[in-house]
């Protein structure tokens, strides 16, 4: 496999995207009733994130048969570089504490689309 900076050239020459955003596999540390005491300083650094132009998605993901959550996540960040992800992923409430403990990703994204609907007097979005 080539080394991650030679791929990214390779896609962007390719035509494709190269848009580099950094993943974060968040997971259980501690018990429930500590995950339930932090989550609200979590979420309010997610929404100081969110507004900073840092957070691009943020939510739990499910077990492997769809049905029943684990208690783990998935954070995706808009950073400069590897180590400014790690910053944010570090200083989020919840690994700080060690309620939760994760791992860190680079992730390139080539392909794909989304769709996005706004009603303006509705004041609704949709996404897709």
């Amino acid at each position: 496999m080539p080394a991650w900076s030679e791929y990214k050239q390779e896609a962007r020459e390719r035509g494709a995207l190269a848009l580099e955003l950094y993943v974060v596999r968040t997971r259980p540390a501690k018990p429930p009733e500590a995950l339930r005491e932090m989550l609200p300083t979590h979420l309010a650094y997610q929404a100081e994130l969110e507004a900073a132009g840092k957070l691009a998605f943020a939510g739990p993901v499910s077990d492997e048969s769809g049905e029943n959550l684990l208690g783990e996540g998935m954070i995706i960040y808009r950073a400069d570089s590897l180590d400014e992800a790690r910053a944010l992923a570090e200083a989020d409430p919840m690994h700080k504490s060690g309620t939760r403990s994760f791992d860190l990703r680079r992730w390139l994204i080539n392909e794909g689309s989304f769709t996005l609907t706004v009603g303006l007097s509705g004041q609704q979005v949709g996404f897709r």
